[in-house]
């Protein structure tokens, strides 16, 4: 490169912004003001600036432009004169306006319809389903799965992270393990020696983005191995056979009575593994009991593989949580839990425990998949774990979620007296379901049109059976649970 060339480059560099790519060269001899005034114009016109964005400090703006600081002064007084900026103080200069365009009323990445009730609510619910139903408007919202979210510990996760960044090495802000933080892998291994019962080696807990990451590793592993089908109870969780279907795995079904999964039944599908939710059966809340566990065992030794979905089992009301099934099984259980139903899904933070002949394979998944977790995160749930502020959060949550939990069942009793409730002894919902004759999908339809958000017990079969609802209480006060319960009431006489 000639030394013309290089000057012509280092001006361009020098005279360049990042912000809407303002390259003083294109600037006309003596007319710096009024071609910045027209390019902020421009941008405010044509949307690149919305209604709310703020602008660069004059002196930075100068800087980066190398013109004087009256350059860009004189240009924001222009704009300001026009009305299409204003001075906020603190915040800065900011656009107020647009002529002949109307400020957006919402974000523009954000949907401006309301999702209708008929497009969630389908026979055949499709893999967004999910994303619609949390989209949908509602006054109250019943959706199971969900914790109290007001009830996060703010203050105690601000003062872990601010006590974690004063000490934290500069090393430590960099790529990581792909298996999680050493400090998080050794605090969910006391977790789980304390609350699960199970004994395991830090070394050998890999973390995850939540649970549905953990299944997709998991299926990712099957399908190495050569195994096609996981059987599933029935009914059971849609949302994670949409995550096996997602592999290209079979979900055959498996009946649940009072006492879990029929073992006998699950023999009969040939599947070499399947996926439970023994502790507290997603949706009926059943615990697994001794003899089906003793079963299983059997079904193990034969050669079967369990996939373990540990989601809510510490939510215990009325008697202490079940050890879960990898404490009594260890290496035939490929486990899997979270901190979604302890503290927020917005974390996205899960762990498992994968049998050692396929260990190496889920680490090879993960690392993949997206070289680990987040790292302050994890570093900041550790302090939290190993503090004893998890189980003091969880002793409040237990007492907040057995009074809704009342509040719900009472409400049902009063409001819905021929509706059968099931699993009220633990978790963050309980199932309600009917004599036959209608169809659950219409009356959640039928609810949320009338502002309450549920879920049809049909989405989560795949045999067929009685129609029911899904209704999560943990988030919701008692009066508005008492008042979504009417509303349902209201629903079913309808749809009837």
């Amino acid at each position: 490169m000639n030394r013309s060339n290089e000057d012509l480059v280092e001006r361009a560099i020098k005279a360049g912004s990042d912000f809407l790519q303002l390259n003083v060269e294109d600037a006309p001899v003596g007319g710096l003001s009024e071609w910045l005034t027209d390019r902020l114009r421009s941008a405010i016109c044509d949307g690149r600036l919305t209604v709310g964005s703020r602008l660069p400090a004059s002196r930075v703006l100068a800087r980066d432009l190398s013109v004087s600081r009256g350059v860009v002064t004189e240009a924001y007084q222009r704009l300001n004169e026009e009305g299409y900026v204003a001075g906020r103080r603190r915040k800065g200069t900011i656009v107020v306006g647009a002529p002949g365009r109307t400020p957006p009323a919402r974000p523009p990445s954000l949907p401006a319809d309301v999702v209708p009730e008929d497009a969630v609510f389908t026979a055949s619910p499709g893999v967004e389903v999910f994303d619609l139903l949390r989209a949908a408007a509602a006054r109250i919202d019943l959706s199971p799965g969900v914790p109290d979210l007001a009830a996060f510990p703010r203050s105690a996760w601000l003062r872990a992270e601010r006590s974690l960044l004063a000490d934290l090495a500069f090393s430590a802000l960099g790529y990581g393990d792909p298996r999680g933080t050493p400090a998080l892998r050794v605090a969910v291994a006391n977790w789980l020696a304390r609350n699960r019962g199970i004994l395991v080696n830090p070394a050998d807990v890999i973390i995850t983005a939540g649970t549905a990451q953990a299944l997709g590793l998991f299926a990712e592993m099957l399908a190495e191995a050569g195994i096609r089908e996981v059987a599933v109870e029935d009914p059971g969780s849609l949302g994670a056979r949409q995550h096996l279907h997602n592999r290209r795995l079979v979900t055959p079904p498996v009946p649940v009575d009072a006492d879990g999964i029929e073992v006998g039944a699950l023999r009969a599908t040939g599947a070499p593994a399947v996926l439970l939710t023994p502790a507290h059966q997603f949706p009926t809340g059943v615990v697994l009991g001794g003899d089906r566990r003793r079963e299983l065992m059997r079904w193990v030794d034969d050669g079967g593989l369990i996939i373990e979905d540990d989601y809510d089992a510490e939510h215990r009301y009325d008697r202490p949580p079940v050890p879960a099934l990898r404490s009594a099984l260890g290496e035939r259980v490929c486990y899997a839990g979270s901190v979604s139903k302890l503290l927020a899904p917005a974390l996205r933070i899960g762990w498992v425990l994968a049998p050692p002949r396929y260990r190496d394979a889920v680490v090879a998944a993960k690392r993949f998949a997206d070289l680990g977790n987040a790292t302050l995160p994890q570093l900041i749930l550790a302090r939290l774990m190993e503090s004893g502020e998890m189980e003091r959060h969880l002793r409040l949550l237990r007492g907040r979620h057995r009074r809704r939990r009342d509040a719900m069942i009472d409400a049902i009793r009063a409001q819905l007296p021929d509706a059968a409730v099931h699993g009220a002894a633990a978790g963050l919902h309980l199932t309600i379901t009917f004599d036959a004759g209608f169809s659950d999908v219409d009356l959640a339809a039928a609810s949320l049109a009338c502002g309450v958000k549920v879920q049809p017990l049909s989405w989560h079969r795949q045999c067929p059976g009685r129609p029911g609802l899904v209704l999560g209480y943990a988030a919701s006060t008692p009066t508005a649970i008492g008042e979504a319960v009417a509303i349902i009431g209201e629903a079913l006489r309808r749809v009837r």
